[in-house]
């Protein structure tokens, strides 16, 4: 089970904040665009990062704590994943906290 760690970490942070979005409403996941727009630069500068410190040997990833699915890059999904995973769940805190205390949004 030791293989499963890194996408239970994942998995536990979006179970985390689901409620956020279904019973505050923060409307993360219902502004696709505009989430996607938000994730592309992160992920892009993210994954070139990895990639290049992987071909580098600056770091590796250990292969008993993730599925071995891996990518091109020797990049194991799960570092993918969290790359857009943790993004979510920030935007997702943030946007309930900013409707919990009232600060209007950039949009409004």
């Amino acid at each position: 089970m030791r293989h499963l760690s890194y996408l239970a970490v994942l998995a536990f942070c979006l179970v985390g904040t689901l409620p956020l979005e279904l019973w505050l409403g923060v409307r993360v996941y219902r502004q696709w665009r505009r989430l996607l727009m938000t994730l592309l630069p992160v992920v892009a500068v993210f994954v070139v990062w990895d990639l290049s410190a992987i071909a580098w040997e600056h770091w590796t990833f250990d292969p008993e704590q993730t599925t071995g699915v891996v990518l091109p890059g020797e990049l194991p999904v799960e570092e993918l994943l969290f790359f857009v995973v943790v993004p979510v769940c920030s935007l997702l805190s943030f946007e309930a906290v900013r409707k919990v205390r009232g600060w209007p949004a950039g949009d409004e």
